[in-house]
């Protein structure tokens, strides 16, 4: 007994319907949308956040006495019309927060001094803040 082979050629469109032709240039148009949205969305989010109003850096303490520390940090605002608050943490040996100091800085180098209930053994910065920027810097 021999055996035949027989190769029947169907074509998919035949057997299933072919697509809308709308249908892709449809797909491909959203999906050219969504990715405008998202780019456009992921730079303005990278600028707001890589331009801050107010930045702020501790260049240094001293402690002055057992109730008494002087910091100085470095603030920089972006505009005249900035307003800010800054926040300073005084800590002693164990972690412990021995005083704490919230002030409106200027543009520049500002030299505070914080009040502390016992000795201080280092300054934390807890950052600076504006209205409009919640995130500390």
């Amino acid at each position: 007994m021999a055996l035949t082979l027989v190769v029947v050629t169907t074509d998919l469109a035949d057997r299933y319907g072919s697509p809308s032709a709308w249908r892709r240039p449809v797909t491909i148009a959203l999906a050219v949308g969504l990715a405008a949205v998202g780019l456009t969305w992921l730079g303005w989010v990278a600028w707001v956040h890589g331009t801050p109003e107010v930045r702020s850096e501790i260049v240094s303490f001293d402690v002055t006495s057992d109730h008494e520390v002087t910091a100085r940090l470095d603030v920089r605002l972006s505009g005249d019309d900035v307003t800010a608050t800054c926040r300073l943490r005084a800590l002693a040996e164990d972690k412990t927060a021995v005083g704490e100091l919230a002030f409106t800085p200027v543009d520049g180098d500002n030299e505070v001094v914080i009040r502390t209930e016992r000795r201080a053994t280092s300054v934390e910065k807890l950052g600076c803040t504006t209205e409009d920027q919640n995130r500390p810097r």
